[in-house]
């Protein structure tokens, strides 16, 4: 199967473009990378979305305007897609842009993405499955993190003798445990660019702080430090999962008022690239993982993957999913085209062990395109409707 893969992740800065052959050989699924892109929201889409996100307030007319927005946008990317397949593909995954993600009392209630699926699937021809966190938290579960699936195929737990973990740097921070002969354990940690690119916004007027270098330039403020690390999510134990929900620019300003003191904005991103830093290697020694192999958009930031890299030093090895032949910057999107395969084949995509749940859910809905679906024969559209008894 030829299935494209998007993502759109808590940054909320444009998608993830993924294509993906899968052949199933014995009991291992092969994954053949047949190319991947970014395609960056423009400025305005960017903004529609930022004034969505709480703590903002919002019109069921905004939701509609920016629903069809992004379907039009995930509609040319996945048309992307089916061209770096090759010019034709047998599904398209496309999980939305998440607005909400309702935690409460430690418990995901319900969860809510955006971006129009049909017109995804009009654009493209092929089935399209989306909605994947919902069947998981029906089921009692968080609904995320969904990767650790992807990253249990991977790094098999059986390849080695000590603990492994998987690490994506997006908007949240999320790991993925492996240890032999353990369930698979994974977890958002906490605010990866969420409160970093917040700040950028806020206090440089740009949507992200470059390569770090304005962090690189500035120095931790200890006050501001202990008040973001007494944050009671990270004590919580898992399964847990976040978002904007909890880590929004509102969150960082309230700590900086309490301080009562003016922090200068290089000293803010600084300490910001440490609380990522310092939460992240905690979970990583609780674990006493021997590797951490990282992805997602923030391993393209040298001050924080050199600070992760400086605190792991001699009990941990840090690396990227490029040494395994999954381009970083991509490895989510073909996660979930993956998830995509296994949905296909009736094959649960989410593991209780991580999201908490009573079961493990096949996910997603499908949304047909065609006239033939998953082997469904065509037949003739009916005239007329006869009741028998």
């Amino acid at each position: 199967m030829k299935i494209v893969g998007l993502m759109s992740g808590t940054s909320y800065d444009g998608v993830d473009v993924a294509a993906a052959e899968f052949t199933l050989d014995g009991d291992t699924l092969l994954l053949r990378p047949l190319g991947h892109r970014g395609l960056d929201y423009d400025d305005a889409l960017r903004a529609g979305i930022g004034a969505l996100l709480p703590p903002g307030s919002t019109t069921i007319e905004a939701v509609c305007r920016l629903d069809n927005r992004l379907g039009e946008v995930f509609a040319e990317a996945a048309a992307l897609g089916v061209e770096l397949a090759g010019g034709a593909v047998d599904a398209v995954v496309s999980p939305g842009q998440t607005v909400f993600h309702w935690v409460d009392g430690g418990h995901a209630r319900g969860t809510l993405q955006l971006g129009t699926v049909a017109r995804v699937a009009a654009r493209v021809g092929v089935p399209v499955l989306s909605d994947l966190r919902s069947a998981d938290v029906a089921a009692g579960g968080q609904g995320a993190p969904l990767v650790p699936a992807f990253d249990a195929l991977l790094l098999d737990p059986a390849d080695g003798a000590a603990p492994r973990a998987a690490l994506n740097l997006g908007g949240i921070a999320n790991l993925t445990v492996l240890a032999p002969g353990a369930p698979v354990l994974g977890y958002d940690v906490g605010p990866a660019n969420a409160l970093l690119d917040a700040a950028a916004r806020r206090l440089l007027g740009r949507p992200c702080d470059l390569d770090g270098a304005r962090a690189a330039a500035g120095r931790v403020h200890p006050g501001l430090l202990d008040a973001l690390l007494a944050e009671p999510y990270y004590a919580a134990p898992p399964p847990k999962s976040t978002g904007k929900e909890l880590f929004h620019a509102d969150y960082l300003d309230v700590r900086l008022a309490a301080l009562g003191e003016a922090v200068p904005a290089d000293d803010v991103l600084a300490t910001l690239t440490e609380l990522t830093a310092r939460v992240v290697a905690a979970e990583c020694d609780r674990h006493a993982v021997a590797e951490v192999v990282a992805a997602g958009g923030g391993v393209r930031n040298p001050t924080l993957t050199a600070r992760l890299a400086a605190l792991g030093a001699g009990r941990w090895r840090l690396r990227t999913t490029d040494e395994l032949g999954v381009p970083a910057q991509a490895k989510e999107a073909y996660a979930f085209a993956l998830l995509g395969w296994l949905s296909w084949h009736g094959l649960p995509g989410a593991l209780p062990s991580v999201t908490g749940a009573t079961r493990a859910s096949v996910l997603g809905s499908w949304t047909p395109s065609g006239p033939a679906y998953r082997g469904v024969p065509a037949v003739a559209a009916p005239r007329r409707l006869r009741i028998v008894s």
